[in-house]
């Protein structure tokens, strides 16, 4: 039984999760009214210390770049059903946990609040559900993603063939 759960498990989160991220790509893309309050809100707030334009539509976290992130995640952790592909699933979650760590990290610490469009908290529900269930996920993964992050970390930090040193082609010397 408990091993049905550990196969069928993943398969879940990443359902629920992709279909939270793109049941949200509908307000985020046609620029719907919710989506023009929080994020005008974020704006202001950040025009109060000098940073406006941050989530402006051309901004660096606009709801365009939001939403794609969004959308990535949910692409990753929809294809990594297919056993072959689960590792993709670890990296939407990751991704899932970036885009939701600044998703309730934003409603809890600045004045866009818990329920910023009257939904009773809904929105906000569902942020900290995603969040915590990509944290889940990536927790019971944890080796794959400790190999992901190692394949990266090898992949940004090792040297170039031509930074590396030169070698003789010559046969080392024989001990006299």
């Amino acid at each position: 039984m408990l091993n049905k759960i550990k196969s069928y498990a993943p398969v879940a989160y990443a359902v629920i999760a992709g279909a939270v991220f793109l049941d949200s790509l509908r307000f985020k893309f046609t620029n719907a009214p919710e989506t023009q309050v929080i994020f005008g809100k974020l704006d202001a707030w950040a025009a109060g210390f000098g940073a406006g334009g941050l989530f402006d539509q051309t901004g660096l976290f606009s709801q365009y770049v939001i939403g794609s992130a969004e959308l990535v995640a949910s692409a990753l952790l929809l294809v990594g059903i297919f056993p072959a592909l689960r590792r993709l699933q670890t990296l939407g979650a990751l991704i899932a946990v970036a885009v939701m760590t600044g998703a309730v990290s934003f409603h809890m610490f600045t004045p866009l609040g818990i329920d910023p469009n009257n939904d009773g908290g809904g929105l906000f529900a569902m942020a900290v559900t995603v969040w915590l269930a990509s944290i889940a996920y990536l927790v019971f993964h944890r080796e794959t993603l400790v190999s992901i992050l190692k394949g990266v970390g090898t992949a940004i930090l090792s040297r170039h063939p031509s930074q590396l040193p030169a070698q003789s082609s010559r046969p080392p010397l024989a001990a006299v």
